[in-house]
C-alpha cells in the first residue's frame, strides 16, 4: 500500500511547479473556505498575537498563511522527483557564519522556528556546509507519512533524531563535527520545566532543551529565519546568537532567541505556522522561577 501511494505522489511530483501551484490554489479554496482546516485555531492565535490589527487585516494574514501552507505541502511532494540543482536554484542562503564556526574546529547548534519552507532548506544546507547535519524532529503519528517524510528528509544524508529518543540517537555522532538543527518554537510538553516569556503579548513557555544542550556542551548557537521573495523561492538568513553560550546566565539564550523569533514573525506573519496551538498552556504563579522576560510575570487569575 505504501508503494502504491508513493507511486501516485511521484507521478504528481513530475508536474511542473506552475501546474502544482494551480493545484495548490484549488486545494487552498477547499481547505480555507470549504473545510476550514484549523481555522478557529489560526484566527484565535492571530487575535492573541495581533489585537491591534483589524479583523480584516488578520483575515488577510490568515489567507496568506493558508496559501503558504498549501504551497509548502505541494513543494514537499515535488521532493519525490526534484533534483538537487532544482532545490539549489529555488532556496538560497548565506552560510558565512557557519564556515567561520566550522573553521574553529567545533560543533554548533542552529535554532529556527516553524517558518516555510524548512523542508527544502535543510536539504539545500547539506551542500553548503562541511558540518554533519543532524536535525531533531517529532515523528509523525501516521505511519505512511512518517516513512515518506523520513525518506525525503534524509535523501542528502542528513541525520534525523527523534525528539523522544534524542539522547540515545545522538550518541554515535558526538565525535564528529556536527551542526544540530532544532525547531526551537515547539510547544513544550511540560510547562513546569520550561522557560516562560512574554511572546507576542502572551505568557508563553519555551522548551529548555535547546539552551540546556548548548550551554552544557559550550556550543555556539546560530539563529535562522526564512523569507519568501516570491512564490516558489526562499532565502534563509543565519545570524550568530552567541559564541559563549556556557558563560551566559540561565535563560539568556532562550530570551535572545524568542526576541529574534518575535521580530521575524512580526515582519512576515504569514510565514509562521499559525495552525498549531502555541498557547495551550496557561500561566500559573507556580512557574514564577521560570519567568525570564524583561517585564514582571503576570498575575495568575
Amino acid at each position: 500500500m505504501y508503494y502504491f501511494f508513493y507511486g501516485l505522489l511521484y507521478l504528481v511530483s513530475l508536474l511542473p511547479m506552475r501546474i502544482l501551484y494551480i493545484l495548490a490554489d484549488g486545494i487552498y479554496g477547499l481547505v480555507y473556505y470549504a473545510f476550514g482546516y484549523r481555522k478557529k485555531v489560526v484566527m484565535d492565535n492571530l487575535q492573541r498575537a495581533f489585537p491591534e490589527k483589524t479583523a480584516a487585516e488578520r483575515t488577510r494574514i490568515a489567507k496568506k498563511f493558508y496559501r503558504n501552507l498549501i504551497d509548502s505541502f505541494m513543494e514537499v511532494i515535488k521532493l519525490l522527483s526534484a533534483s538537487q540543482r532544482f532545490l539549489n536554484k529555488r532556496f538560497t542562503m548565506d552560510t558565512t557564519v557557519l564556515k567561520e564556526l566550522h573553521a574553529s574546529g567545533g560543533s554548533c547548534q542552529v535554532h529556527l522556528g516553524h517558518t516555510f519552507n524548512w523542508e527544502w532548506g535543510q536539504l539545500v544546507l547539506t551542500g553548503l556546509t562541511d558540518y554533519k547535519i543532524m536535525v531533531v524532529y517529532q515523528p509523525i503519528t501516521n505511519k505512511f507519512f512518517e516513512r515518506l517524510f523520513y525518506r525525503l528528509r534524509t535523501r542528502t544524508g542528513n541525520v534525523f533524531l527523534p525528539a523522544n529518543k534524542m539522547k540515545e540517537a545522538i550518541q554515535p555522532h558526538l565525535q564528529s563535527q556536527y551542526l544540530l538543527a532544532l525547531v526551537a518554537d515547539q510547544a513544550p510538553g511540560n510547562p513546569k520545566e520550561s522557560w516562560w516569556l512574554d511572546f507576542l503579548g502572551q505568557p508563553t513557555p519555551f522548551v529548555a532543551g535547546p539552551e540546556k544542550g548548548a550551554r552544557s556542551c559550550g556550543l555556539p548557537v546560530v539563529f535562522a529565519y526564512i523569507e519568501k521573495p516570491r512564490r516558489g523561492y526562499y532565502h534563509a538568513t543565519l545570524k550568530l546568537g552567541s559564541c559563549e553560550t556556557a558563560s551566559l546566565p540561565e535563560g539568556e539564550l532562550t530570551h535572545r532567541y524568542v526576541r529574534f523569533l518575535e521580530d521575524v514573525i512580526r515582519r512576515n506573519p504569514d510565514m509562521w505556522l499559525w495552525s498549531h496551538r502555541r498557547w495551550k498552556h496557561k500561566w500559573k504563579n507556580d512557574y514564577a522561577s521560570k519567568w525570564i522576560s524583561e517585564n514582571h510575570p503576570p498575575e495568575y487569575v
